[in-house]
């Protein structure tokens, strides 16, 4: 292959400009090479809402790094792409849409307005490959899937039918939690609990029978006209004798029983509870246990309904203020308490979410989490988390797991597969639509988001069908995902693969966290700390951006944003570029790959590869990937760029043929495998260095993982260099201490711990020279010495070799006759009464201060000063 030249800077710009059309277009990364063994990991699919955020880079760029190193490690790797259609979140987006045209849905039906929807798919998902082709992600786009798409359709009509046929759906009147902007159920996890300002009003009640008053408290007096009782335990003294008489409501005038249920506390609040079944969950427990109806006082849009009497039409908290201002004038309000309390607020729209008697589809969780939960103690059938610590969290929740309501009140979504008889009322439950569509309706509801993308490791690979790609990448071998979402979604994948697949779905699960701003705050639109990852492209580079967000944070922790780190990034991928544009201009098309008689410096570098290559390769295995930075980050930069390119210059100027060619060779050697390890975190700058290189195929995307080279060298040799390297240091800051010229010739003696004498070989001596113009002696002296540690030992230079003694006796004599007056003056001024009780305190303790200091240094110096003088 013809080699290209690199340029003479480094340009993220033109070097991330084109290759990634290449790359699909060639096909590197469409998977079906049956010759090797498969791999496969499926994408968490984006919301078809918006744009990627800083999240979605992390995310799909750890997914990233793991299939290009299996890739390279000789698998065929499948990375199956794909979006989520995002139920209650696209509709908002249409609604708003829509609602910008001055329309509504309801005004265009239900199929026009599904048109629309698709337009809106179409558009955001173009704009979703755009940015994966940005980050270089390395996507098998001919299995690209949308949890909308036919064959998902039919998945998930199969599912439902199945668990409906078995008796895990049902349908039930239950409290659900009620969106009232989205007028749509939610499931438990996706109410998000705030903390907000609310009160506790206590009201009046007047026993009928009797005429005597109780105090009953709720936190939400709109849903007094959905009371059907109250309540007090029947061995509370203070209010059992109200057992079976009635109060009247103090919204309405409406008689209510008094009950007896040990739901309540004893002595917690005034004793008394009303009961509201069909506006909270345990309200509707103790209907049900005691046969109470359930009345609903507001529509599904949150405001109140026509039992309400002149309240009707209100939004609930406008309700709220005028019902407790009526209750208030009628001299039936006891107190307002203001207090802090937790809030659900839906997740997607972010209002108060209200509980609500709803009828619902629902699936029986109990026996499908026992089965997820069996399995966990079954090794080869055993979900890996990493960090373990999360298959705590994992099991805890699905073993206390509730029913999941999974009907939707929208009309972007799986449609569910069930009609109704318009004549006799039942219900038909099927693959397919009835055969007599005439006189059936189908449910108007959807299934909640979270049904589809449950299935999405099985069914983006052809399930229900029996297909060539299920047999053999399923199950997949790991999942990529944040701990935020593991009830949301790999909970659910796991007992939807174990019931439909009897498997796991995957067997590892790579958890991470939050990118949380530099201060460790969440990233939100209200604190305006959000980061659009394209912005930091723009700016650094997807390689640079790419590095440090894989390398900055171990696995399950959150990670922060900052700005200087991913600059720091691109500040090492410059100094590879640099490395390898110095590499380039020592090398040339006859380099061999093989290194023959290669030096000890060369012998050095390899076994420091290999060292770093096998500390690499188990870290990748463990998705290490912090550890792997660090270790690719400190060998390229300190080991390779600082030291053995400097080192190798002695045998690149060599006359000694083989001495030169050995360099040469090693320096590709090295600098191949360097780019190899570092492909699957910067996929673009190493395809841009690699063919650069000679001997490359027609992509680093083709190429395998590096191997170790084969030079033996004991623990002695590379003690030896790794000591000269801390001679040259040492001889280095010396000269800078002194004040020399780096130039400037000195001799050292090396000792070792044990302050034997070490004799330094040809080669290192004639290293030494070379690199810090040192002369090795083998003869002790008896001369004053500068002395620095080094390692295994110390390194002494003639301290007449660095200094002139006669000026610096001078210097030092001028510096302690100087000390002495300081030390004088303050000694003078602590000992004057009229300074000590007249000067401020912070005065006189900064006098005692600079006098201690000038005393220490006097000490310094003096002993110095002796020292030269012996």
């Amino acid at each position: 292959m013809e080699k290209k030249t690199m340029a003479g800077k480094y340009d993220h710009h033109q070097v991330e400009k084109s290759h990634y059309k290449t790359w699909v277009e060639q096909g590197y990364f469409t998977a079906g090479d049956k010759s090797k063994d498969p791999f496969c990991i499926v994408i968490p699919p984006p919301n078809v809402t918006g744009k990627l955020h800083l999240g979605h880079a992390w995310d799909t760029t750890l997914q990233d790094i793991v299939t290009r190193y299996k890739r390279m490690r000789g698998f065929d790797a499948l990375w199956v792409p794909g979006m989520d259609h995002a139920g209650i979140a696209t509709q908002a987006k249409v609604d708003e849409r829509l609602k910008g045209e001055g329309i509504s849905r309801y005004d265009i039906g239900r199929e026009k307005f599904l048109d629309r929807a698709w337009e809106w798919k179409e558009e955001y998902a173009q704009t979703i490959r755009k940015q994966w082709s940005k980050l270089g992600l390395s996507l098998d786009y001919t299995r690209e899937r949308f949890t909308l798409d036919e064959g998902l359709s039919k998945a998930v009509r199969k599912v439902f039918v199945d668990l409906y046929e078995e008796g895990l759906i049902y349908q039930g009147e239950r409290i659900i939690n009620w969106d009232p902007k989205a007028k749509t159920a939610l499931s438990n996890i996706e109410v998000i609990h705030k903390e907000i300002e609310g009160a506790m009003y206590t009201f009046r009640y007047q026993v009928v029978e009797t005429g005597e008053y109780f105090e009953v408290a709720t936190t939400r007096p709109e849903t007094m006209f959905g009371d059907v009782c109250i309540v007090v335990h029947p061995d509370d003294e203070r209010l059992n004798h109200l057992i079976g008489k009635h109060a009247i409501n103090p919204a309405n005038g409406d008689e209510l029983p008094i009950i007896g249920d040990d739901y309540i506390e004893i002595g917690f609040g005034t004793g008394a509870m009303k009961c509201t079944p069909a506006h909270d969950p345990n309200d509707f427990q103790i209907s049900e246990r005691h046969d109470l109806p359930k009345v609903i006082c507001m529509n599904p849009d949150g405001t109140m309904n026509e039992i309400c009497g002149k309240y009707q039409g209100m939004d609930r908290f406008a309700c709220r203020k005028a019902l407790v201002e009526d209750i208030e004038r009628d001299g039936n309000l006891v107190n307002i308490e203001k207090h802090i309390h937790q809030v659900g607020h839906s997740e997607r729209t972010d209002v108060i979410v209200e509980p609500y008697l709803s009828k619902q589809w629902f699936v029986k969780m109990k026996p499908l989490a026992a089965e997820v939960l069996k399995n966990q103690n079954i090794e080869d059938q055993k979900i890996h988390f990493y960090p373990n610590r999360f298959e705590k969290t994992f099991q805890q929740w699905l073993e206390n797991i509730e029913d999941w309501c999974i009907s939707r009140q929208l009309w972007w979504g799986h449609r569910i597969p069930a009609w109704y008889h318009k004549d006799t009322h039942e219900i038909y439950v099927g693959m397919d639509d009835p055969k007599d569509p005439e006189n059936w309706i189908q449910d108007e509801d959807v299934l909640d988001t979270w049904f589809s993308s449950a299935l999405w490791p099985f069914s983006t690979l052809g399930w229900p069908q029996d297909t060539e790609d299920l047999k053999r990448y399923f199950p997949n071998d790991v999942l990529v995902t944040g701990y935020d979402i593991i009830f949301f979604w790999v909970a659910r994948m796991a007992f939807q693969t174990r019931y439909c697949m009897h498997d796991r779905p995957f067997k590892d699960v790579l958890i991470h966290g939050l990118v949380r701003d530099a201060q460790g705050r969440k990233m939100s639109k209200s604190l305006g700390n959000g980061i659009d990852p394209m912005d930091v492209i723009e700016k650094y580079g997807v390689d640079a951006l790419r590095f440090f967000l894989t390398t900055n944070s171990t696995p399950g922790q959150d990670l922060r944003y900052i700005e200087e780190k991913v600059e720091s990034s691109w500040n090492f991928i410059n100094k590879i570029w640099n490395a390898s544009r110095f590499v380039e201009m020592q090398i040339d098309d006859e380099t061999s790959l093989e290194i023959e008689s290669p030096s000890i410096i060369d012998k050095w570098i390899l076994n420091r590869f290999h060292e770093v290559l096998s500390n690499v390769e188990s870290n990748m295995e463990k998705y290490e990937y912090a550890l792997v930075g660090n270790e690719l980050y400190s060998f390229i930069w300190d080991d390779f760029c600082s030291w053995y390119i400097e080192l190798s210059k002695a045998g690149l100027q060599s006359d000694d043929k083989t001495i030169r060619k050995a360099a040469q060779s090693t320096l590709l050697v090295v600098l191949s495998g360097i780019i190899k390890m570092l492909h699957p975190f910067m996929p673009f700058v190493t395809e841009e260095i690699y063919l650069s290189l000679p001997h490359h195929l027609e992509s680093i995307n083709l190429e395998t993982w590096p191997k170790a080279v084969d030079q033996t060298m004991d623990q002695d040799e590379m003690e030896s260099v790794s000591q000269l390297i801390t001679m040259i240091e040492a001889v280095r800051a010396i000269k800078a201490e002194y004040g020399m010229k780096p130039s400037a010739d000195v001799f050292i003696l090396v000792y070792d711990d044990a302050m034997q004498l070490i004799k330094g070989t040809d080669e290192l001596k004639a290293i030494l020279m070379k690199m810090c113009h040192a002369s090795w002696m083998e003869q002790s002296s008896d001369e004053e010495m500068v002395v620095r540690p080094i390692r295994g030992g110390s390194l002494h230079v003639p301290l007449a070799s660095v200094i002139n003694i006669e000026e610096e006796i001078t210097k030092l004599t001028k510096e302690l006759n100087k000390l002495k007056g300081e030390i004088k003056r303050g000694e003078g001024m602590l000992a004057n009464p009229n300074f000590i009780h007249k000067a401020p305190e912070a005065k006189v303790n900064a006098e005692r201060e600079k006098l201690e200091n000038y005393r220490k240094q006097y000490l310094v110096v003096e002993a110095k000063l002796n020292e030269y003088r012996k």
